[in-house]
């Protein structure tokens, strides 16, 4: 009988390969011919899997943005009785990839941001990872707007704005920490300080 092969395993062999050699060399420097000697595969290989080079780097966003979101929703599945805000402080941290082991998948986060400021094919990926990171942002400030206890009169924090806010406070440190202007201890302590601030404004 003809080998089966797995072709949506093979796909995600390939964009790991996609990701390392992103890291070296930015997404202009990604060939299929290096995609394929790093994957340890055959060209023709990556042909079948993926029609084009821009085809290619789509699905490693995609795997990249997936991971991230992927592994937010992990750590909050593992603790369910943890509180709203000890939530919303484990999802930050995850999203702002400030840990050493997280150090290479930032550079790659960030080389494709870079590269989707001048390519909307790769920019639509990237707004639909940052919209589910969003939304899972909305949902837990929502339910920490629930529990919480604001003074009377005090209008309560917009889940929505807020959302957007720390997102992009998460998001602009991973760049900081990156090039250096920031050690990644400094950004967690930008980072707490944000989130205590928030909590003071919701009366948790």
């Amino acid at each position: 009988m003809p080998k089966q092969v797995d072709y949506e395993s093979r796909r995600r062999r390939i964009a790991e390969a996609v990701c390392l050699l992103v890291d070296e060399h930015g997404p202009e420097g990604v060939s299929m011919r290096d995609v394929a000697a790093r994957a340890q595969v055959s060209l023709g290989a990556v042909q079948r899997c993926f029609r084009s080079k821009g085809e290619m780097l789509l699905f490693a966003v995609d795997h990249v943005g997936d991971r991230i979101t992927e592994r937010v929703r992990t750590r909050l599945a593992a603790s369910p009785a943890q509180s709203a805000a000890t939530a919303l402080d484990h999802a930050a941290n995850e999203i702002a990839l400030l840990r050493e082991e997280h150090r290479a998948e930032a550079r790659i986060w960030i080389a494709f941001v870079a590269q989707a400021a001048v390519s909307e094919p790769l920019a639509g990926p990237l707004r639909t990872s940052y919209k589910a990171l969003h939304d899972l942002l909305v949902r837990l400030i929502a339910e920490a707007t629930e529990s919480g206890s604001a003074g009377e009169g005090v209008t309560p924090p917009n889940p929505q704005h807020e959302a957007c806010t720390l997102l992009a406070l998460a998001d602009g440190l991973t760049t900081h920490v990156l090039i250096g202007h920031l050690t990644a201890e400094e950004a967690e302590e930008v980072l707490r300080a944000h989130l205590a601030d928030l909590w003071e404004r919701l009366g948790t």
